[in-house]
């Protein structure tokens, strides 16, 4: 499963995990959001209704790349620095390409489709 994002200038992708949560992404498609950034590692996009956190856990290897659901707020997490996992954190996948999009500082509109 994969998604294509497209904000400002920017037109990339991620590969999903084929999980529960990640599946809930994808029957939300498309989506038109808006992206932010948040602290200093991490760019993230509320979404509109919570997605299912069945099958999700503790996971490890977290990287810049990262495309993770934050259950406690419902938002995406697009990490572009290190982070480590806390508890509600979910990983969706992982960026295609790199994090060079998630550089450009700002909000913008976002919009999120699936790759077929």
């Amino acid at each position: 499963m994969q998604l294509r994002f497209t904000f400002d200038t920017h037109d990339f992708t991620a590969t999903l995990d084929d999980t529960p949560t990640a599946r809930d992404l994808m029957s939300m498609l498309p989506l038109d959001l808006t992206i932010e950034d948040y602290s200093t590692n991490e760019k993230i996009a509320r979404l509109p209704r919570r997605l299912t956190e069945d099958g999700s856990g503790t996971f490890s290897g977290e990287a810049p790349g990262d495309l993770c659901y934050f259950a406690p707020w419902g938002n995406l997490a697009f990490f572009y620095k290190g982070y480590r996992y806390s508890r509600g954190l979910i990983r969706l996948g992982r960026l295609d390409g790199g994090i060079g999009p998630l550089l450009t500082r700002g909000s913008f509109p976002l919009s999120v489709q699936g790759v077929p």
